[in-house]
């Protein structure tokens, strides 16, 4: 596979997937719609996976699985939240299959095999938690329940593109129960700070923190709270939602408790998650040109180790000398990797390194050995420098958190940049045609409204931000009276 990347200003789009397919993150499957997440790429996922799980046990949860299937009767059972996956649920409808009598070798559904009920390939799991959830909770001193899950989901996307939307994608899904409704608001807004932290600190992406609009919720839910992150291309992006789902899935699951004074109440419920999209999202906030750029915090592999030398003896010096450095390295907690493979030359190894976003290489030579030194290259300025052997743990470990800083720095530079006041319509059209961005207007508040501009500008509202201040103004659009601006973009 040629490592050639057609650049961002050439074709965005395409630079997207090039990354993607030669950075080795993930590829094409038979599967329509489907990705296969190739090794990199996992591992990139399973650090991701990790520090939000720390996160998670850090805050009182646990975790559990619940089954990939739903009954079609449990599925309808909250009616938003049916109507709102319905185009997008995969049925199983049988469950054997059986020789094809009229083409030979060939497979045919069985169609005695017929399910009593049908299944829905969970497109997101409240209604089979819910439906559990009734024999775990009889009284107050059951909640609250503080469970997610790892799992994956499908959705049958029409349109797909790795990572950023896929038939079938990994995720987390928080789904807790709670006696009070102020409980369920408070979690569901803690677990948003939750996403913002680590987006913001794991993978150095700037979010705005917000709740989205009534049209724009999450089916089901009674309010949407959502981060939202800015690409590289000027569109919006939802990096992670939490919802508060009020009342809806217990009265549908008829899920009560009994509380202190013996009445029975409904439970109140949340649920919250992120998924493999995530990865889209660092991929477009932050690689160039050359390829993959990666956050330190969270990249497999944070240095890269390449020797160059001539001969087994040189080979041996550089070998001996490595081992020590990583030795070092690794007692600080660093992931590094040694790449002493000689069927590729040091060029190359440098270019398929940048390629795959590496944060830190050190480059080690026979005459380096003799001056005490190594060449250090970071990969997010391209910066090198020359650096004594002695400290060089530390000199890394320092560098890597300067790295870390300066991408998100960077990025929340180019996000602030992006964030433009809108006044007219005219000028809104204008700018999101042509800077991009988040653009900050007024709207009237309702539905009707937000879809004309939806259809007019393919621009929604992304959010209504946290604590937003209130300012009398008129709609972008109609002209009516307004309390507040909301930022709309262009997204993914």
């Amino acid at each position: 596979m040629s490592k050639e990347i057609t650049s961002r200003a050439t074709d965005y789009s395409q630079w997207y997937n090039d990354l993607i397919l030669k950075g080795e993150l993930a590829d094409y499957s038979a599967v329509r719609g489907c990705m296969v997440i190739k090794p990199y790429g996992f591992a990139l996922w399973e650090h991701m996976r990790d520090a939000l799980d720390k996160m998670f046990k850090d805050t009182g949860h646990v975790n559990a699985y619940f089954p990939l299937f739903v009954p079609k009767s449990l599925f309808e059972a909250e009616e938003k939240n049916a109507e709102g996956f319905a185009k997008e649920c995969a049925i199983v409808t049988h469950y054997r299959l059986k020789a094809d009598p009229n083409k030979k070798g060939k497979l045919m559904v069985d169609p005695e095999a017929k399910l009593e009920e049908e299944l829905v390939v969970r497109p997101t799991s409240e209604a089979i938690i819910w439906n559990t959830y009734k024999d775990w909770i009889q009284s107050y001193r059951d909640l609250p329940i503080l469970v997610n899950q790892w799992a994956n989901v499908v959705r049958w996307e029409m349109r797909t593109r790795l990572f950023l939307r896929t038939a079938e994608f990994l995720w987390q899904e928080g789904h807790t129960a709670h006696a009070t409704k102020n409980e369920a608001v408070e979690e569901a807004v803690k677990m948003l700070h939750v996403y913002a932290d680590f987006v913001e600190n794991w993978m150095a992406v700037p979010v705005i923190k917000g709740v989205k609009s009534a049209s724009e919720r999450f089916a089901g839910a009674e309010d949407t709270y959502c981060i939202e992150a800015l690409m590289q291309d000027g569109k919006a992006l939802q990096a992670g939602t939490s919802h508060f789902l009020g009342q809806n899935f217990a009265k549908a699951f008829d899920v009560k408790f009994s509380d202190k004074e013996n009445k029975l109440e409904y439970v109140w419920a949340t649920s919250w998650g992120v998924s493999t999209r995530l990865i889209g999202a660092l991929v477009m906030a932050h690689s160039d040109d050359q390829g993959l750029v990666l956050p330190p915090r969270i990249a497999p592999h944070q240095v890269v180790i390449v020797p160059i030398y001539k001969g087994d003896e040189q080979k041996a010096q550089i070998d001996a000398k490595v081992q020590a450095i990583m030795d070092e390295l690794k007692a600080l907690g660093i992931r590094v990797k040694y790449d002493d493979n000689d069927n590729a030359r040091p060029g190359w190894k440098f270019a398929e390194y940048e390629m795959k976003g590496v944060p830190v290489r050190l480059a080690i030579g026979a005459r380096d050995l003799e001056k005490n030194v190594v060449e250090v290259a970071r990969r997010d300025t391209k910066e090198k420098n020359v650096v004594s052997l002695d400290g060089i743990a530390g000199y890394v470990n320092d560098l890597l958190a300067d790295i870390q800083q300066y991408m998100f720095n960077k990025a929340k530079s180019f996000r602030e940049e992006h964030i433009t006041i809108a006044n007219s319509w005219e000028e809104f059209v204008q700018l999101l045609d042509g800077k991009g961005g988040f653009v900050s207007a007024h709207w009237d508040g309702t539905a009707e409204t937000e879809e004309a501009i939806k259809e007019k500008t393919k621009a929604t509202i992304r959010c209504i931000p946290l604590d937003n201040p209130q300012e009398a103004g008129q709609c972008i659009l109609t002209g009516n009276p307004s309390v507040q601006r909301v930022l709309f973009a262009r997204a993914y």
